[in-house]
């Protein structure tokens, strides 16, 4: 079976993380879109069962949650009528968790931005913690019964609710393109002795505009959203990856994996690569070579 060689794997991948759409990928590197959204799938199940596995008993301090908004295939208002839309169409949620000290992903969660979906992303991130932390989101009700649910008493809980409004009153169609304004935040404590001080989700919020710059499929007012779910997820658990264990933080001079101590090496591309090739399954062994006879 022919293997794309491992130069073009690491330069698809490298694409793929610096938000080339797949199609512009395939032209550029010159193989077929289907070579491209194989190495996709592949990488997105390396990459999660690698974060799976990984990422716990992490020691933290403080721990800052958050959704960022997508779409795949068609905005949620659209579904209705289009054509052939496929299944998980509509709006998507990502689920994120953060450390504030060492910023590394801690938790993440695909769906939508109801009570279910908040119970199995506090459920996973509780899981993965070996020690009680403060804990920050913002003001979707959803997280109140899933944290509680999720930590018991075991965790100093707060949210942070902005407040967001148009002081002056303009009403202008430049609204469609940009977010209202911050007019002011109300902390309110939950659970536990949360420290005044360190609510916030200002890193959380932060990342999310990490993932908007680095990822084709989150930018705003472009055809370059996911058409399949499915691949919006691989491209989640690759870009997860990557920035846990691959990209070196600029304040950090780390990777967030190894300022956590969850690493202790700095990768890159060819060890994702190789995380790959490791889950591929193993070349049968070919029988021995038979003669066929005059008579057959």
């Amino acid at each position: 079976m022919n293997k794309l060689p491992l130069s073009k794997r690491v330069m698809i991948l490298n694409m793929l993380i610096e938000g080339m759409s797949m199609r512009a990928i395939s032209r550029t590197v010159g193989v077929s879109i289907n070579t491209v959204s194989k190495l996709l799938v592949e990488a997105g199940e390396a990459c999660a069962a690698y974060h799976d596995e990984t990422v716990r008993d992490v020691k933290a301090q403080q721990v800052q949650c958050d959704e960022i908004w997508s779409f795949c295939y068609a905005k949620e208002k659209n579904v209705p009528r289009a054509k052939q839309a496929p299944e998980g169409a509509g709006d998507v949620w990502t689920w994120t968790a953060i450390d504030r000290d060492s910023k590394m992903i801690l938790a993440f969660e695909v769906g939508d931005r109801s009570a279910a979906t908040a119970r199995e992303f506090m459920f996973d991130l509780a899981a993965r913690l070996s020690n009680r932390v403060q804990l920050t989101t913002d003001g979707n009700a959803a997280y109140l019964k899933a944290v509680g649910d999720a930590f018991a008493a075991d965790v100093d809980y707060a949210m942070l609710v902005k407040l967001y409004g148009d002081p002056t009153g303009h009403k202008g169609h430049e609204r469609k393109y940009s977010p209202a304004e911050c007019t002011g935040a109300i902390k309110e404590p939950i659970f536990g002795k949360p420290d005044e001080a360190m609510i916030s989700t200002s890193h959380v919020e932060r990342q999310n505009l990490t993932m908007r710059m680095g990822m084709r499929r989150f930018t705003r007012l472009t055809n370059g959203f996911s058409k399949k779910l499915e691949n919006h997820l691989h491209m989640l658990s690759l870009y997860f990856v990557h920035y846990n264990f691959v990209r070196t933080h600029k304040s950090l001079r780390m990777t967030p994996a190894m300022a956590a101590g969850v690493s202790d090496t700095l990768h890159d591309m060819e060890w994702i690569v190789g995380l790959i090739d490791a889950r591929a399954p193993a070349p049968k062994k070919r029988g021995p070579y038979k003669k066929k006879s005059s008579a057959e």
